[in-house]
Parts: structure tokens; sequence; C-alpha cells
């Protein structure tokens, strides 16, 4: 019997975006000369104050595989409703401390105005489908599970 399991790329990063990821990230892209403008997103964790206790940082795990395909199939929808040259999507899992970096998403078109729709899409699209949970942490290493909140 074939194995027809499709290989989609894996978006996940241990840990924090590192600030160094994400200028490589824009470097590489300075040399394809048809791009006239790129958006970027960049999800922080919040120092969020709940009952009292402040958030010190948010675990993040996923079904790493069926979560993949959702971030490839909001990437095909991107490309099919704006006109895209270009698209990344990073997001953490394991322990981000607040303040570091958890989602990062690149988008690049010929025109600023496709890039400034496609990213809105992009980020609603994965806070709304993707298998990506969050257990934001206190101090005293107690925990909640986090809501998403779309704000």
């Amino acid at each position: 019997m074939e194995n027809n399991t499709i290989k989609y790329k894996n978006c996940f990063k241990p840990g924090a975006i590192i600030p160094d990821f994400i200028a490589d990230s824009i470097a590489k892209h300075q040399s394809k000369i048809g791009i006239g403008a790129h958006q970027i997103f960049l999800g922080q964790v919040r120092e969020d104050e709940i009952d009292g206790k402040k958030v010190q940082a948010i675990e993040y795990s996923a079904y790493e595989e069926m979560a993949n395909k959702v971030f490839h199939e909001i990437r095909e929808e991107a490309y099919s409703k704006f006109e895209l040259t270009c698209m990344h999507i990073y997001h953490s899992i394991g322990v981000v401390k607040k303040g570091e970096i958890c989602l990062f998403v690149f988008v690049s078109s010929k025109h600023r105005k496709s890039a400034l729709q496609a990213i809105e899409y992009v980020v609603e699209e994965i806070k709304l489908k993707a298998p990506v949970f969050g257990k934001e942490i206190f101090e005293n290493q107690e925990y909640v599970w986090k809501e998403n909140k779309f704000d």
C-alpha cells in the first residue's frame, strides 16, 4: 500500500523567535527585486494580569502535523485572495517568556495594499483555525489555559 501522506513545511520554532532570525529573514528578501512591499506581524507575549497574578510566560503546544496543514491551507488561501510574491509563518512551540516573540508572519507583494490586507487575513485565520494552545504561566508556576481573543 502506497503512503500518500503530504509532508507540510514545519512552521514551528522551539522557544522564542529571536530578533536575529527575523532580521535574517528580512535580509534574505533584498535580492528579490520584484517585491515592492513587505508586511510583518510580530506576536509578543504580554504580561497580562489574571486574578491578581501576572503572566511570566506562555507554554505553547500544538497538534503539530495538523497545525502545519492548517498553516499551509491558510497560506494557499492567502495566495489565491491577494497578489503575493512570498509568505512565511513561524510559531513558537514550548515556553516563551513575557516580552518575547511567539508569532512571526511575513508577507511580500509587488504593492503595499495586497501585503497590508494579506497580513491581517493570515493572522486572523491563524488565531481562528490553527490548533495551537497556550498555557499562561504565573510566577508561582500556576497556570491557566489561554483563550484566544480577537482584538
